[in-house]
């Protein structure tokens, strides 16, 4: 059963630049770069703060960007408590290409035009995906069917049926296009496929889509304006260290 966190909550939450005195129950604001894994940060982690109990609230591929909350020793019974919490993202989308990803990890397996499509057509397309929705589960993501992780059945060319999950989008907004890559806004509840969201709107446009770059700027109450960026905290751990080394 989950643990509710305490009424104390946001002085247990760690943005830049506080810093705790101990690491026995925290929650840490990470803004994770490009090319790490989620568990990749975990790991940097565990190393920085000699700490083995550190789990996060939501994965991030690696190819995307964004805060990643952290949750140390104790926090980690509150998980369920920050999974559940809303998320905002920002990203560019690329219309006329396919991918079986659903993002640029994998090679572009399809092209068509796209040059005719109006600024009215992707707004048309657009307003089919607010409020309630129901996603494919997309073939290169890490639930299991059958007791295997999806991304391994489709890197062995397996075809396999994919779960279905309903969703909220709160707000999608089409912010800029240039060529065929379009940035955009996306306000949802948890577990939403960001990726799966962009190959469903390039279908309903018809010409297909695929995620080029997707950053997380918020989650619940949290902004990434307020994370730490693993470079930055690591300098301020040894600063801390040596400060206490000093006064010992």
């Amino acid at each position: 059963m989950a643990t509710p966190p305490p009424e104390n909550l946001d002085a247990l939450v760690y943005g830049y630049p506080r810093l705790p005195e101990q690491w026995k129950a925290a929650v840490l604001l990470i803004d994770k770069p490009k090319g790490l894994t989620s568990f990749d940060v975990i790991r940097q982690l565990r190393k920085l703060l000699r700490v083995r109990k550190i789990g996060h609230a939501g994965t991030l591929d690696p190819l995307a960007t964004g805060l990643l909350i952290c949750l140390i020793g104790r926090a980690t019974r509150w998980m369920v408590h920050f999974m559940t919490q809303d998320k905002e993202y920002e990203g560019v989308l690329r219309l006329g290409e396919v991918t079986p990803s659903y993002d640029a990890e994998t090679e572009v397996v399809e092209r068509r035009p796209w040059a005719h499509l109006r600024d009215e057509d992707l707004e048309r397309a657009r307003r089919q995906f607010i409020g309630e929705i129901v996603q494919e589960v997309p073939a290169y993501s890490a639930v299991k069917v059958k007791g295997t992780r999806l991304y391994k059945q489709a890197r062995a060319g397996k075809v396999v049926e994919r779960p279905r999950r309903r969703v909220q989008i709160y707000a999608f907004e089409l912010l800029g296009r240039e060529g065929p890559d379009v940035t955009f806004r996306v306000h949802c509840s948890k577990g939403t496929y960001i990726r799966s969201l962009v190959h469903d709107f390039g279908q309903a446009v018809g010409c297909g889509a695929h995620l080029v770059a997707l950053r997380r700027t918020r989650s619940g109450p949290y902004r990434v304006e307020q994370a730490w960026t693993l470079e930055a905290l690591a300098r301020a751990l040894q600063t801390q260290a040596s400060s206490t080394q000093a006064d010992t």
